[in-house]
């Protein structure tokens, strides 16, 4: 079995919050259709340490410039005070790059400005923290603007600030992480808060 590459971006004040679910989980094997088939690497704008939103100092394993599409399952993008003066514009132009070769690419908050700025949300359904939000950083595609916390389409997920399980939700179908009926019961336990949740999964752990 290959261990895929999910890349994780990390900028200076990124919103670690945003993403927590999603790294998380790419990294436990527990309830994995297959354990162990996916590992996160962190992509930074070189690999100098960055500093989150929380105050985590975070050491990139990698630099952009050193990220090649071929080798990736994913890119993840979360939000950051450094997408609204362009710092991250890089990030944009290599989510195009992936997009345009089939990679998928998953962006919350900040991300989605990131993405409207380079005018990939033009064309496709796509969420954002509010629809004047993505029209401000350049989307054109307003009518194509869906008011659910998370969206996916043509692989590219998209997600509001305030819904990280959701957002992981998306993240994990496009990884074909989980079974669907795990699935169903991770989320009722970290979207829905529902403990029944729990209980299903720990089912699922003693088959």
């Amino acid at each position: 079995m290959n261990t895929n590459t999910v890349h994780v971006a990390v900028y200076d004040t990124m919103s670690d919050w945003e993403i927590g679910y999603a790294t998380a989980h790419i990294n436990n094997p527990l309830w994995q259709r297959e354990p162990g088939r996916y590992a996160v690497v962190t992509v930074g704008p070189s690999r100098e340490p960055v500093t989150s939103k929380g105050g985590m100092r975070i050491t990139p394993d990698i630099a952009l410039d050193e990220l090649a599409v071929e080798d990736s399952a994913m890119l993840i993008l979360c939000g950051a005070d450094t997408w609204e003066n362009g710092d991250n514009a890089a990030f944009g132009r290599t989510a195009r790059q992936f997009l345009d070769a089939g990679v998928p690419v998953a962006a919350i908050c900040g991300g989605t400005a990131g993405l409207a700025a380079e005018g990939l949300l033009d064309d496709r359904r796509h969420t954002s923290n509010a629809p004047q939000y993505a029209e401000a950083f350049g989307s054109k595609g307003g009518e194509l603007y869906v008011d659910e916390p998370a969206v996916t389409d043509r692989g590219l997920i998209t997600a509001t600030a305030t819904a990280p399980a959701e957002f992981a939700r998306e993240i994990f179908a496009a990884l074909d992480l989980y079974e669907p009926h795990v699935l169903e019961s991770w989320y009722k336990l970290y979207g829905l808060k529902d403990p029944a949740g729990y209980f299903e999964l720990a089912a699922t752990e003693a088959q």
